[in-house]
């Protein structure tokens, strides 16, 4: 961080360019500073192979899911999660199209994800709504680091983490939706979830309908078409129907059809074309 006290910085597509990002600084060069960088693109946004030897990073999406990685370990988060890569490790970060990206740079470690190198950590209401506020022109600075710290607060490691931030039922539903959003492949029925849960098939439908107002398998649906799109763009669709769990490309075809208006052939080379 540079030793300014405030910064913003907005740079708009030039051309064909499709990319968007905003800079907003407060406290900078200081300890308890923060740096937020706003992305908004038409194309797959990707931060790829990247390193900060002096600043964390949290990186978050308030409308699709990331692909995260580093070293050889994949995994996506959905909106209430954000992916962490402590300073010095090498990550990389990938958005689908026309999605917003905020990655936050910190110099100190929140205290819940102390001794984390990477991964997904949860995202309360409060902290997501605080990491919008101050990615805006004319935040007061003083405003600006007191969200600071209570989006520091906000941040957890653990799944007891993830359902305490968001649950309004049991948190059944909730921890099942977590770890699909990790791996969506995961082709555990409703049944086996609640075998592994300890619960009734009846109480775990329920905490879905409670939570998300839906049954598993829309969910499921869902985060599984979702996070095709953050593939699309660089892999085969065959391929990407295996990874997000689809039995057959064909019945991955019809539900991303049925989903976004087009099939998943014709969303990656309208991805590609705008990736140039």
């Amino acid at each position: 961080m540079s030793p300014r006290r405030h910064s913003v910085t907005v740079t708009e597509p030039v051309g064909t360019d499709p990319l968007w990002c905003e800079e907003y600084g407060y406290g900078l060069g200081r300890t308890d500073g923060i740096l937020v960088l706003k992305y908004r693109s038409a194309a797959v946004l990707e931060f790829g192979e990247s390193r900060q030897d002096f600043l964390h990073q949290l990186y978050w999406s308030p409308d699709g899911m990331l692909s995260t990685g580093h070293g050889a370990r994949t995994q996506f988060v959905g909106h209430r999660e954000a992916f962490w890569a402590h300073r010095a490790v090498t990550h990389e970060v990938r958005a689908a199209d026309r999605q917003t990206v905020y990655r936050v740079c910190l110099r100190e470690v929140p205290a819940a994800l102390g001794g984390m190198r990477a991964g997904a950590v949860s995202v309360d209401q409060e902290a997501a709504r605080l990491i919008q506020a101050i990615a805006r022109p004319a935040c007061d600075e003083a405003e600006a680091l007191a969200a600071r710290a209570r989006i520091m607060a906000g941040l957890g490691a653990s799944t007891a983490d993830f359902v305490g931030h968001h649950a309004t039922g049991t948190g059944f539903a909730l921890t099942v939706a977590r770890a699909l959003s990790h791996d969506p492949g995961d082709e555990a029925g409703l049944a086996e979830w609640a075998e592994r849960l300890h619960v009734s098939v009846k109480t775990l439908q329920r905490d879905f309908e409670r939570e998300f107002g839906m049954p598993y398998s829309k969910v499921r649906t869902k985060l599984r078409l979702s996070t095709s799109r953050v593939l699309l763009e660089s892999q085969a669709v065959a391929e990407v129907a295996h990874r997000v769990g689809y039995s057959s490309p064909s019945a991955f075809i019809t539900a991303f059809t049925k989903e976004y208006g087009c099939t998943p052939g014709r969303y990656a080379e309208r991805e590609s074309r705008a990736n140039g």
